[in-house]
């Protein structure tokens, strides 16, 4: 199974570390990521494959919530399919 994640917030020193280090953690691979900083904002979306997590995604999204706080961001997690169903029209 795979996992969409968005971060947005502005940009500081450390982002990317603190969301990848927070996936690492749990067992959460990074498939593929992409990040901008637009002026003084960052956003980053992350494409991750969450079979071997050692947390339930309910878990997960709660670490990524405290993440989230402590960076001073708004992190964002959805199952794939629940991702691909929003976005079929």
């Amino acid at each position: 199974m795979r996992a969409i994640i968005t971060v947005i917030g502005k940009d500081s020193v450390g982002i990317l570390s603190k969301v990848s280090g927070a996936c690492a953690e749990v067992g959460v691979n990074i498939v593929e990521v992409t990040q901008s900083v637009l002026q003084d904002m960052f956003a980053m979306i992350m494409l991750v494959e969450i079979d071997n997590s050692s947390v339930s995604f309910d878990q997960l999204k709660d670490n990524l919530d405290k993440v989230g706080e402590l960076s001073n961001t708004r992190i964002h997690v959805m199952h794939e399919d629940i991702f691909n169903s929003m976005h079929k029209i």
